[in-house]
């Protein structure tokens, strides 16, 4: 601690500032799709099936990163949030013009420039989010923390800019149990705890303190 927390998954595009086991405040997030979820539906599109996120990026190595212009939507703005409708919707016109790629050298092309598209944005954020909060440490989380463009990238850029990027294992970038059981924990050192006719909440706001 303290350190910025890039959540991106299927469900969550967030960047945080992390200063405690369960201090935790939200510095960005989608506006609109998540990442895995423009990954998901883009695959579909592409006729590639479901998870999104690993057929894309098998695809995309073999791929042209720079053969399609697809927009970086809101690096421009202030703040560390996100929108990709517009990227999705760009791949969707692209596909309406010419149709998917039927020979695999276009289409890896087309899933290389996408998923550089996707990993600009989550890689420029990351980096503004660092500087405006001080820190030297960046944590990334979540299903799409193992595409494997999105981790060579972070590292690229790390020495550059004085940073240490924290990656999991692909293996804990799925769905588990044991970060919520984690938090559970510390809360619970804390003193914290509810009584059993606690709802269920969408959404803690800003702050977890």
């Amino acid at each position: 601690f303290p350190f910025v927390a890039l959540l991106v998954s299927g469900g969550h595009t967030s960047i945080y500032h992390v200063t405690g086991h369960t201090v935790v405040e939200v510095m960005g997030q989608t506006r609109d799709d998540a990442a895995g979820e423009a990954f998901d539906k883009v695959a579909k599109m592409l006729g590639l099936g479901y998870p999104g996120g690993v057929v894309i990026d098998q695809r995309a190595r073999a791929g042209d990163r720079k053969a399609f212009r697809f927009p970086r939507a809101m690096l421009n703005r202030p703040g560390s949030d996100f929108s990709f409708s517009g990227l999705k919707t760009a791949v969707r016109q692209q596909l309406a013009r010419d149709g998917v790629p039927e020979e695999d050298a276009a289409l890896a092309d087309l899933c290389a420039s996408f998923q550089e598209a996707v990993v600009d944005v989550l890689v420029t954020r990351v980096r503004q989010a660092a500087k405006r909060a001080g820190v030297q440490d960046v944590v990334v989380a979540g299903g799409v923390a193992a595409n494997s463009r999105l981790r060579g990238r972070l590292q690229e850029i790390a020495p550059n800019d004085g940073l240490t990027v924290h990656l999991p294992k692909p293996v804990f970038c799925t769905d588990n149990a044991a970060m919520v059981a984690f938090a559970g924990h510390r809360r619970l050192a804390r003193g914290e705890h509810d009584d059993f006719d606690l709802n269920a909440v969408a959404s803690w706001g800003g702050r977890l303190s």
